[in-house]
């Protein structure tokens, strides 16, 4: 490859070429990403909502596994076929098929949706600082109490820094956390469903499948919402549980990630976060719930994230919400940063985060941006699902129908009108579906897709996708050829990935594993040990106490282990 060719690829950003072969992960890489992601503060507000909304036992059952299996499916055929065949992301591989325009308009979409999420994830950690302070829940959707607006203030401008500024260490400590969270949300179900079970049984024991059933029909998924009339049932369930990542997958948010997996196959990957941080996450934090709610007397709908963490962990539980919340805050302050810093090209990341930050923080000192977070998620997901159609239609459809992929490259188009076109029309067609109340919000993604699909297809071949390109085409297959070689190149001069194999690092992450392994058996010991009240009192104040021992364990070896990790890396 000649010296001018060489210096063109090197003088690009990474984001802009495909993913080369010697940066491709297994899939354990995956499953760890996705443990991380979708374990998250969410999963307290989520759960509690479900009660709330009236859902039975068996429809949350057997709603999640169904609704959960649906979303893996949909990463693993629809979403890493296409990041693995383009090993490109979304915002790079849109920007090649619709031009410039629509990809800003994208941007836009993406400020707004992420700055909402990191705003609810704020007002999240919020709720646990304002429970150390006694500051009452905040239930209303504006803020009732001028601390607690300080409180957000305070955590939000935390938050914001470390996006600006830091994003880098926290990010290999949100890495760490996946574990723990697992184990945290496992425990607080345990700890609190003898609360339950003496409550509508009389008893602490739970002795059967039956009596668990009992339990959750009678005081968690009772089938009446909170206005006491009829609650949802399975289909709403499954819908939810598949529409909530709608903006990762049908809408191909995640190709940043899954560009990385060696196979397509890899996709089924996403079940760690599915099965494992929604499935039981979400059933974890309704018995969670529930249980709070019968230890104070109250409703479900008057408790928030705060009051649900102390009273299913202790001082764990104040680590839990800041944890989860501050984590995945941070990253999605970080992607709308990046997504404001791609329309304004003219200031540094830094500086449009800051100035997305200051928007966020303001927003988070409105309780409803949590409260009504289901709602929210699947609008956003609703927003962006016609762009995964255009995206799915190009890649996948046109090969098959004699169309031409990157027509618009091809035409040097800066503006794609089939691409603006069939984004707005699909929004008008989904939200005018949500309007007219065709059918539950939750599906409004399905027949949008489809619709979106079609006429771009139809407006594409009409704008040039039927022409041929033979020597545009010629081009690009050069092009590909030597950024392969290019890219190869670079793998010969890098230095290969040392791991920490001393003794010293090895015992401490077998420190950390036993600390979580301590603090799970805790839990079962309370949850199955606990004979009458007395005993379950007892034992519950034994976790409250010895499981925040083990969770200053747990993150003091666990991140130990990770700096002496990235020391070694530094002395490659």
């Amino acid at each position: 490859m000649d010296t001018e060719t060489n210096q063109t690829f090197e003088n690009l950003g990474e984001e802009q070429l495909p993913i080369a072969e010697h940066k491709l992960h297994g899939w354990t890489h995956i499953l760890g990403l996705y443990a991380g992601e979708h374990v998250a503060a969410t999963e307290f507000v989520i759960g509690a909502t479900f009660v709330a909304l009236g859902a039975k036992t068996m429809d949350i059952i057997w709603g999640l596994l169904i609704g959960n299996i649906l979303a893996v499916l949909s990463w693993t055929l629809i979403t890493s076929p296409i990041a693995v065949e383009t090993r490109m992301s979304l915002y790079t591989y849109l920007n090649k098929i619709a031009g410039d325009s629509m990809t800003k308009l994208y941007n836009w979409a993406n400020v707004l949706i992420f700055t909402v999420i990191s705003a609810a994830m704020i007002t999240v950690s919020s709720t646990a600082v304002r429970f150390a302070f006694d500051i009452p829940a905040q239930l209303n959707w504006y803020p009732t109490n001028a601390w607690f607006v300080l409180i957000v203030l305070g955590v939000g401008i935390i938050v914001v820094l470390i996006a600006m500024y830091g994003f880098n260490a926290v990010s290999g400590f949100s890495g760490i956390c996946a574990p723990w969270l697992f184990v945290m949300f496992t425990s607080g179900a345990l700890v609190l469903f003898p609360a339950l079970s003496e409550s509508v049984l009389g008893t602490t024991i739970v002795e059967s499948w039956q009596a668990f059933l009992e339990i959750g029909n009678s005081s968690i998924w009772t089938g009446i919402n909170s206005n006491g009339e009829p609650g949802i049932g399975l289909l709403e369930v499954v819908g939810f549980a598949w529409a909530a990542n709608t903006i990762t997958h049908f809408g191909l948010i995640d190709m940043a990630l899954l560009r990385y997996a060696k196979k397509k196959e890899y996709g089924l990957a996403t079940s760690s976060g599915m099965l494992f941080g929604h499935f039981i996450a979400w059933i974890a934090a309704g018995i969670m719930g529930a249980g709070t709610a019968v230890l104070l007397k109250k409703s479900i709908v008057d408790l928030d994230p705060g009051d649900v963490a102390y009273y299913a962990l202790g001082l764990s539980g104040f680590v839990i919400v800041i944890i989860a919340g501050w984590t995945t805050a941070n990253a999605n302050l970080y992607r709308a940063g990046l997504a404001a810093q791609a329309i304004f090209t003219k200031y540094s990341r830094k500086t449009t985060t800051m100035a997305v930050g200051v928007v966020t923080v303001v927003v988070a000192c409105f309780p409803f941006v949590f409260s009504q977070i289901l709602p929210l998620l699947t609008y956003a997901g609703l927003l962006v699902v016609p762009v995964g159609a255009i995206v799915f239609a190009e890649h996948v459809i046109f090969p098959r129908i004699g169309l031409t992929r990157y027509w618009v490259s091809y035409k040097n188009l800066n503006h794609s009108t089939p691409a603006v076109a069939s984004w707005g029309l699909g929004l008008v067609f989904g939200f005018g579906l949500n309007a007219l109340n065709v059918m539950s919000f939750y599906y409004l993604f399905i027949p949008t897709w489809i619709f979106t699909i079609l006429l771009y297809t139809l407006l594409a071949k009409k704008y040039g996708a039927s022409e041929k390109y033979p020597e545009e085409e010629a081009k690009e297959e050069e092009r590909n050829k030597k950024i392969k070689v290019f890219q190869k190149l670079q793998a010969s001069q890098e230095q290969p990935h040392k791991k920490d194999v001393s003794l010293a690092t090895k015992l401490l992450r077998v420190i950390a594993l036993v600390s979580l392994i301590l603090t799970l058996v805790l839990a079962v010991i309370t949850m199955f040990w606990s004979p009458d009240i007395e005993a379950y009192k007892m034992n519950r104040n034994t976790f409250y106490t010895y499981g925040f021992i083990g969770t200053l364990t747990y993150f003091v070896s666990a991140y130990w282990a990770l700096l002496r990790n990235k020391a070694l890396q530094k002395k490659q």
